[in-house]
């Protein structure tokens, strides 16, 4: 095989399959199952998604955001880097730093993919970070290899574009934070991959508004002794007296030997209120959210509630942590800071316990020398006690020994 023949099926296969272009929009979003259309907005107008997707997005919103320097020690923050007023304040003169991790975030979990504009000066340093549209980009390579972004630009949401049209941004000029994907590059959106349980939702709730606005009753039948004339015309007088939540549990007058034959399962035998629950689950499992989160307290109680708080941010907040971490880290820092300087997420204060659990261990750690007082009151966003008064020293218990010294004074007594 001719060496051209081998770089054009490694360059087609490498591509980057974009999850919003091309005929790949027809397996995402459309027709469900359910026959309810499933897009992003349909998809937020259920209020599980919605809950699930405000969730997530508030707390990574809400986490503190700063950048940190190796050091010998350890590690220590710096405030005075170019990047720390960026992320932790505002990335951009019309976002504070929580409404644009929000505004990614939510991006990220409907789409399944999130991308900022990078602007930057000529020393290559980050200026501004501004969101895109996701819907509204592709991800493509150039004939030599490298990714490159195309955004349709056809409103004006975004001050940094002069002109109309499919707008190519280079890599490096793009913040992509991708979801779950197939090919480690562009991210497949959670909404689309379970939009048909997304659509069974909307089914339900189209079907309970319906239902009430029927008056909460079954259809039914009329029953007339004789030959109707006009039936239409006693449907319609019929709807526009006892139909609607309004009329509800009116009393029906019926002339000439009419009769209601009511039809149809009622809700509870048709356990109409346990499949909505149970696509309310649904939608929580979808994004490992406890379901106490969403409401559904119906498993939860006292003595597990807090447990699977802990669970949500280990299991479900930790891994978009990282994923945002890193993410930042590589597009953000130049390559000479990447070995001095990294970016941290914060979420020690989440898995906090109550007051009384965190004091007897911070007494457990103060009385056994690995923590200092400064220390803990650093994790409890306390100012810090003076080093002359003793705020950084680290104490253990005096009547503590190392175990082959076990004994050594009761034998110096006894040799004297």
């Amino acid at each position: 095989m001719k060496l051209s023949s081998i770089l054009g099926i490694r360059s087609a296969r490498d591509k980057p399959q974009d999850s919003y272009s091309g005929s790949a929009l027809a397996f995402l979003f459309g027709k469900t199952t359910s026959g309810k259309p499933v897009n992003e907005r349909t998809a937020m107008q259920t209020t599980a998604v919605y809950s699930c997707v405000r969730i997530l997005a508030e707390a990574v919103a809400s986490l503190p955001l700063h950048i940190y320097r190796y050091t010998d020690a350890g590690k220590e923050r710096v405030a005075d880097h170019p990047l720390y007023k960026i992320l932790h304040d505002e990335p951009n003169p019309d976002m504070t730093s929580f409404v644009f991790r929000e505004t990614l975030m939510s991006h990220l979990l409907v789409f399944g993919n999130a991308y900022s504009q990078i602007i930057r000066d000529g020393a290559g340093r980050v200026l501004g970070l501004y969101p895109l549209l996701p819907n509204k980009v592709e991800v493509d390579r150039t004939e030599s290899g490298e990714l490159v972004y195309y955004y349709s630009r056809n409103s004006e949401e975004n001050p940094n574009f002069r002109e109309y049209g499919r707008i190519a941004l280079r890599a490096e000029d793009v913040l992509h934070i991708p979801g779950l994907g197939f090919d480690g590059l562009v991210g497949c959106s959670p909404i689309a991959m379970a939009k048909n349980a997304v659509g069974m939702t909307l089914a339900c709730e189209e079907y309970g508004a319906s239902f009430f606005a029927n008056g909460a009753n079954p259809g039914g039948v009329l029953e007339h002794p004789g030959v109707l004339k006009d039936p239409g015309k006693v449907r319609e007088s019929w709807n526009s007296v006892y139909r609607g939540t309004n009329n509800a549990h009116k009393v029906a007058v019926l002339e000439e030997g009419m009769k209601y034959q009511q039809i149809g399962i009622p809700p509870e035998e048709a356990q109409f209120l346990e499949t909505r629950k149970f696509q309310i689950n649904e939608i929580a499992r979808m994004y490992r959210i406890p379901p106490h989160m969403v409401g559904d307290l119906e498993k939860s109680s006292f003595s597990n509630i807090e447990q699977q708080s802990l669970e949500f941010v280990k299991y479900t907040l930790d891994p978009w942590v990282i994923r945002w971490e890193q993410s930042l880290q590589k597009a953000l820092l130049l390559p000479e800071e990447k070995k001095e300087y990294f970016i941290k997420l914060n979420v020690d204060g989440l898995l906090r316990g109550d007051y009384q659990s965190r004091m007897n261990g911070y007494a457990t750690a103060r009385q056994n020398g690995w923590m200092s007082a400064n220390d803990i009151r650093e994790l409890e966003d306390l100012n810090p006690i003076p080093e002359e008064e003793g705020g950084d020293l680290y104490l253990i218990n005096g009547n503590m020994t190392k175990l082959k010294d076990a004994g050594i004074f009761a034998g110096n007594s006894i040799e004297k």
